[in-house]
This record gives C-alpha cells, sequence and structure tokens, in this order.
C-alpha cells in the first residue's frame, strides 16, 4: 500500500520541474563564466552561497535556532567541506574551460560514487557496472587526452569537484534518515558561507555594480535550480528525470558557442557521449535490479 505521505508519480510534471530545473543550472553555468573574467573563482562561490543563504532564511526564520538541532552535528560538517571544495573547484573549472568541457566533467559523479562504494564501503561491484564504470573514465580521457589539457589546473579541478559533490551525496543519504529537509538545508546554507569566506578574503576584489547583480542573479538561479530539481525528484521517477538532466550539456554547448565563440572538438563530444552513455546505463541497470519481480497473475 502506498504511504499517504509520499506523492504520487507524475513523470509529465516531473519532467517540466527537470527541464527547468537543468536550464536554470545552465543560466546560473553562463554567469559563473562571465563572472569569472573579472573577479576570483572563491569570491564568486562566497556569493553565490551569501545570496543563496538570503533566499531561505526568511522561510525557515519563524523556527528559530531549533532548526539547527541535529544527532550527527559531524555528518553536517563533512558535507559542507565537500560542498565548499566542490564548488570552489567547479566554479574555476567552469571559468578556465570551455563550457561543454566543464559541464560534461561534473556528470562523472555516478563513477565517482562507485568507486567510493567499494573504497569505503566494502560494496561488491558486478563486472557490468565495473566495466561501464571503466568505459566512463576512459570517457574522459578521450574528451581530455587530444585536447592537451588532461593534467591541467582546471580539468583536475573539474574532476576533484565532481568528486567532492560524490562525497556531499553519500553524506546527505545518511543525513535523510536523522535530520529533516530544513536542517539539513540550513546547516549547508550557513555553513557554506562560512567555509568559502576564508578564501574568497584571501583574493578578494571589490565588485563592480553589474558585477553585483550578476552575483545576485546567480545565487538566485541556483537555489532556484535546486528548488526546481527537489520538485522533479519528488513526483518523478528517477530513472526518468536524470536522462534529463543532460540537457546541461547541449545547453552548454550552445551558450558557449553563441556567447563566449567556444566550439566544441569532436573528442569533446565524442568524451562526453561516452560519459553520459556509460552513466545513464548505471543508472539503469541498478534500477532493473533494485526492481521488485512483478507478481504473478492467476487466470480467474
Amino acid at each position: 500500500m502506498t504511504s499517504p505521505a509520499a506523492l504520487p508519480t507524475d513523470n509529465f510534471r516531473g519532467a517540466f520541474w527537470m527541464v527547468a530545473s537543468a536550464i536554470a543550472f545552465s543560466i546560473g553555468t553562463v554567469l559563473i563564466k562571465m563572472i569569472g573574467q573579472g573577479l576570483p573563482s572563491p569570491q564568486i562561490v562566497f556569493f553565490r552561497c551569501f545570496f543563496g543563504l538570503v533566499l531561505i532564511v526568511p522561510f525557515f526564520v519563524t523556527d528559530g535556532l531549533r532548526v539547527f538541532r541535529t544527532p550527527r552535528p559531524d555528518l553536517h560538517i563533512v558535507r559542507i567541506l565537500c560542498a565548499s571544495v566542490a564548488m570552489l573547484c567547479g566554479f574555476y573549472a567552469t571559468t578556465h574551460l570551455e563550457l561543454a568541457t566543464a559541464v560534461s566533467l561534473s556528470y562523472t559523479r555516478p563513477l565517482f560514487m562507485i568507486l567510493l562504494a567499494v573504497m569505503f564501503l566494502g560494496e561488491v561491484v558486478r563486472w557490468r557496472r565495473g566495466l561501464a564504470t571503466l568505459v566512463g573514465f576512459c570517457g574522459v580521457i578521450i574528451m581530455l587526452g587530444p585536447s592537451g589539457i588532461a593534467f591541467s589546473l582546471p580539468a583536475l579541478a573539474g574532476l576533484m569537484a565532481a568528486l567532492s559533490v560524490t562525497g556531499a551525496m553519500a553524506v546527505v543519504k545518511q543525513q535523510a534518515a536523522i535530520d529533516g529537509v530544513k536542517t539539513i538545508m540550513n546547516w549547508f546554507a550557513v555553513g557554506t558561507v562560512i567555509v568559502t569566506a576564508i578564501p574568497a578574503a584571501a583574493v578578494w576584489q571589490p565588485p563592480t555594480t553589474t558585477q553585483w547583480i550578476e552575483l545576485a542573479a546567480l545565487g538566485l538561479v541556483s537555489t532556484a535550480g535546486q528548488y526546481l530539481m527537489f520538485r522533479a525528484l519528488a513526483i518523478g521517477e528517477l530513472t526518468v528525470m536524470n536522462p534529463i538532466d543532460y540537457l546541461q550539456i547541449i545547453i552548454g554547448a550552445a551558450c558557449g558557442y553563441l556567447i563566449f565563440e567556444e566550439v566544441p572538438t569532436v573528442w569533446t563530444l565524442l568524451g562526453a557521449a561516452v560519459i553520459v552513455g556509460s552513466t545513464l546505463y548505471i543508472l539503469f541497470r541498478e534500477a532493473a535490479i533494485k526492481k521488485p519481480p512483478m507478481p504473478l497473475v492467476k487466470d480467474q
């Protein structure tokens, strides 16, 4: 029997929210690259966190300090650190790489999730999923190798961002069973502002009026993107919603070409296709394995 608290599955509406989320995050990626032409990445990360905090405070201010109560503050601290590293590295990669490349590297998250599960959780990986993971990382080599940026700082930062996001997601899975959404969001919002303020202060430059507007817009669209994604995942099936999120690669490549005059190489497109294909295979394979068997129906 379906729990009364569960939302009914609606893939059509979920797809609408997921497309809107992809568009919002893509706008944020463009803003990061634009602002990064004049401000250091750590400062952009700080303002993204700061304006994101400003946006959510009114929704939870009535709960007071009790919204921060948790039996596992250590999990929140680990997540905040992982998320902060992810944003610092991801924003740096976005600023210094072509948009198509930077966005594609961010989708290596499922591959890193499997590696972490094997290394730290002792999970046994079946040969099909292991092979798909290996193929996915080959896609990274295809994308970066011929271009000569494989061992550049921006490329390594992009991969580090994906790894750090994976760590943060693993912690969130544990938090979900312990704390409510409000507690998780408030710890994240306040914690990332505090942590990212340190590197931002070290490279501080006074923003111009235009940059202030762009920074505020970045905080708005990033927070909106997260909200829209939560809405999509709340009512849509994961195996339907996740592939839609890959629209960000297409939008990123188009924006890179139209706004920044970036022309993706055939290696970038081929590598991105391999990464997307391998991660989608892993997603659908896991869904098939975890799917309960269909009950036998007797003739009436």
